[in-house]
């Protein structure tokens, strides 16, 4: 899979090079690379941003930055995903990351400020398939925290940069739309908090009927929109 990120911090993705992430790179199961979007520039200033038309409070990103670089970035078959961090978009969820994760080619168009002229999100539904997504309902200063969280959600999911590809089946909102069990290890007594009884008994039957019952419990009392009616 390629990823590109647009963004005028490309430092902010400094953090991809690290853990599983880091050593995905590394063994070519992942390409990736961020763009500085003021490198697509004319002026001195290397100016990214306009006051928007009919008024308003704040700044807004310029079109024509933009447009050059996904003239660089996209090729002509209309098969790259571009994806907006917009909090203005579709809510991210695990189902989002699997979708993502079969994809060959995605584009994160970082935002800041009051967000990026409509033209340019129009201009690349002409050069591929375009999703405005946010991560939740709350602002942030631009989108290169939310590209990001989103990019270690989708690469994780890639065959090979997960070690124990097993560990993927039992997280929280899987398939099951359950959250995960608490998990403990050793020592089996600490600080006066002892391992529940049933996960030393070896009694396995047992042992997924406990974690299965705490999966409900912990869903119930804290995600009870995710249970079915």
């Amino acid at each position: 899979m390629r990823i590109d990120a647009i963004t005028i911090f490309p430092e902010y993705f400094d953090a991809l090079n690290l853990s599983l992430l880091g050593k995905a790179r590394d063994n070519n199961l992942i390409q990736f690379e961020a763009h500085d979007l003021r490198t697509y520039t004319s002026d001195k200033h290397k100016t990214v941003d306009d006051s928007p038309y009919g008024g308003g409070a704040g700044m807004l990103m310029k079109p024509e930055p933009w447009g050059l670089a996904f003239d660089d970035l996209l090729a002509a078959d209309g098969e790259t995903v571009i994806v907006f961090t917009n909090p203005a978009g579709e809510v991210f969820k695990q189902a989002t990351a699997h979708e993502l994760a079969g994809v060959k080619h995605i584009v994160f168009a970082c935002g800041r400020y009051e967000g990026i002229d409509q033209r340019v999100v129009d201009y690349a539904a002409t050069k591929g398939k375009v999703r405005l997504i946010s991560i939740g309902d709350y602002i942030l200063n631009g989108g290169e925290v939310a590209a990001i969280a989103m990019i270690e959600s989708i690469a994780r999911l890639i065959p090979g940069v997960i070690g124990n590809a097993e560990s993927l089946v039992e997280e929280s909102h899987t398939e099951s739309g359950l959250l995960e069990y608490p998990s403990y290890t050793k020592p089996a007594s600490w600080r006066g908090f002892d391992v529940p009884e049933v996960l030393t008994s070896g009694n396995h039957a047992a042992i997924a009927a406990w974690r299965h019952a705490q999966q409900v419990e912990r869903t119930k009392a804290v995600r009870p929109d995710l249970l079915s009616d």
